[in-house]
């Protein structure tokens, strides 16, 4: 178990110990007196494919096409919700999680402040058989540095400068400002505001640059 587990990247190590820690076990008895069941041959299948996180980059495009074929679910209490969160996103805080009017064959991106509220939420809803549950790769941490705040380091190569000037319009969509060390903005060494939700429209062709991925059945 111990050689598996420091094979596993970050993500999924977050995953496992915040469900050991929520529920006991991987055989836990959670809810109602349902047992779960969640083998680590799966847990590392799932971890291998790659298909238990999205990225922000990857989230970011689905909103901007407009896609509706994902529901977004904001873990935290309502009022961080209100403070800001990532457009059309719900409020579906951990504790409300199991009572929740959630599809099992639909595909749920998961996210909180960092990754541990969000890799439980994961590690629950995929032992209760939700197939399609998802996490935010670096949950609103990563959604605020990488979308909202892009930043441009000083010794940036062309091609760096050049996803950056991309990164830049996305994140002034989403209401964010890029961040250039070569300009001497001092942003870059603090935590700007966070923006209001509601997102200006984003000029035709433009959009951040997501890996592309393979269609999957069920998504």
């Amino acid at each position: 178990m111990l050689a598996w587990f420091v094979r596993l990247p970050l993500n999924a190590k977050l995953a496992l110990a915040a469900f050991l820690l929520g529920a006991g076990a991987l055989g836990a008895n959670v809810h109602g007196g349902r047992t779960m069941r969640l083998h680590e041959t799966e847990l590392a299948t799932i971890v291998g494919r790659e298909v238990d996180h999205v990225s922000p980059a990857e989230l970011a495009s689905w909103i901007i096409e407009g896609r509706s074929d994902y529901r977004l679910l904001d873990l935290r209490d309502a009022g961080a919700f209100a403070e800001y969160h990532i457009p059309t996103a719900e409020n579906v805080p951990v504790a409300s999680l199991p009572d929740a009017a959630l599809a099992r064959p639909e595909k749920l991106v998961l996210y909180s402040d960092g990754g541990i509220h969000a890799a439980q939420a994961w590690m629950l809803l995929k032992a209760k058989g939700y197939a399609g549950a998802t996490t935010l790769l670096g949950g609103l941490e990563g959604w605020r540095d990488e979308i909202l705040f892009p930043a441009l380091p000083a010794d940036a190569t062309p091609s760096a400068r050049a996803r950056f000037e991309r990164a830049a319009v996305v994140a002034k969509f989403f209401g964010g400002e890029p961040r250039s060390a070569a300009a001497g903005d001092v942003a870059t060494t603090t935590s700007p505001a966070l923006p209001k939700v509601e997102a200006p429209s984003l000029p035709a062709g433009a959009g951040p640059s997501a890996p592309r991925k393979k269609k999957k059945e069920g998504c």
